[in-house]
């Protein structure tokens, strides 16, 4: 169990070392790509997180079909392949194409992945193991962004992407080796456009599924606004360049601090109950720092600033495990399928409305908090709505 956790969290987290490593970066690839608009880097983040969305779609039925580790290494060659275009660029345009196959190669591990954790576990196991699997995937966008700093410091922005080559090779080398096939031949179903389709209609029928998946679009969609943003954030709002590697860490083990708790919690209160109670923390401390920006806090500290973010990302850290497996639950018997559509949804919802926030920096935190106050208020309402609806799908 100790090492599938770990391995488990490793290859989720090739999504982040992908992203967070990188936003040291953004100034100096925006200056030697000779980048017009200071905001346009944020596509950098952006466009990864597209071809991540649209790549679920593939593997998952490919996941259904093949079994779980052919599709997985399909993807890990398309992410290495994006990772040598970036590497080489020469132009921000090149740089997106690469960022965008880097999207779609890892979505297929990614995918894999959660659909293996769902062949192994159900209810509450399920969301304990993705807590212990958060609990330890959250190390790396922790200390990321330091490591990317690092990596420029000492041979320039494009050497990241030669770490991301040397960390990917190694985690495809112990996932072949040691982790076995969890999908038997006889659970196969046969891979045709049909089947997908059959599929992908079962899940939105299933409204206690689609609902929890609406809400981790809507809770994720802030968050990435501020992937995107967090750079020129603390740098330009709060003159923290220097810092931003330290400030970052801080706030990412606030998120693994939260699902370290819910491993623990979820057994007490019950995923249902305990997401109920983070989302309304989520959406009160948004809502009342927002009302704070317009009143009499306009320009807060940086320690408030922080302070809110401790608060808010350990409430999002307590809802991404218990989401993701509630959303799954009455998915075992279409687990790929229902894997790719569950994160195909959640990221269709989240990136237009995290490319909204982002792109209304204004040199201001305002947008941002703006942002989370909306999104947690529509979803902590959808949540209430989808805990009252009965469970109308068999689970395996």
């Amino acid at each position: 169990m100790g090492e599938f956790v770990i391995l488990a969290a490793m290859m989720q987290s090739l999504v982040a070392l992908s992203i967070d490593a990188m936003l040291p970066a953004l100034p100096e690839i925006g200056h030697d790509l000779q980048v017009e608009r200071a905001n346009d880097v944020q596509l950098i983040i952006r466009v990864m997180f597209m071809g991540f969305s649209l790549g679920q779609m593939i593997y998952g039925p490919l996941a259904d079909s093949l079994g779980r580790k052919r599709p997985a290494f399909i993807g890990f060659g398309i992410y290495l392949f994006g990772t040598v275009i970036c590497a080489f660029s020469g132009s921000l345009s090149v740089l997106l194409t690469g960022r965008f196959l880097q999207g779609i190669g890892i979505a297929g591990p990614r995918t894999v992945m959660n659909a293996i954790v769902r062949d192994r576990f159900d209810g509450p196991d399920m969301a304990k193991v993705i807590s212990f699997i958060m609990a330890v995937f959250i190390l790396v966008p922790a200390i990321a962004p330091t490591i990317g700093q690092g990596m420029i410091w000492l041979a320039g922005w494009r050497s990241i992407f030669a770490m991301f080559l040397v960390q990917t090779l190694l985690v495809l080398t112990w996932f072949s080796l040691r982790l076995e096939e969890t999908l038997p031949p006889e659970r196969r179903t046969p891979l045709s456009l049909k089947n997908s389709i059959r599929g992908i209609q079962e899940v939105f029928r299933i409204r206690t599924a689609l609902g929890y998946t609406i809400c981790t679009g809507l809770v994720f969609s802030p968050f990435l606004a501020y992937l995107s943003a967090a750079q020129q954030i603390f740098s330009g709002v709060f003159d923290r360049a220097e810092d931003f590697p330290y400030l970052f860490a801080i706030l990412a083990l606030s998120l693994g601090a939260a699902s370290f708790a819910n491993s623990r919690l979820v057994s007490r209160f019950g995923m249902r109950r305990l997401s109920m109670i983070s989302i309304s923390f989520y959406s009160a401390s948004a809502l009342v720092f927002w009302l704070l920006l317009l009143t009499v806090l306009p320009e807060p500290p940086l320690v408030v600033f922080m302070g809110y973010l401790m608060l808010t990302f350990f409430c999002v850290g307590l809802l991404f495990g218990n989401l993701n497996a509630m959303a799954m639950e009455p998915l075992g018997h279409i687990a790929g399928v229902g894997a790719a559509v569950v994160g195909t949804l959640s990221m269709l919802i989240s990136i237009p409305i995290g490319i909204l926030i982002g792109q209304a920096f204004d040199g201001t935190i305002r947008p941002l908090i703006t942002g989370f106050a909306v999104c947690s208020t529509a979803a902590a309402l959808l949540m209430a709505r989808t805990q009252r609806l009965k469970e109308d799908a068999p689970t395996r």
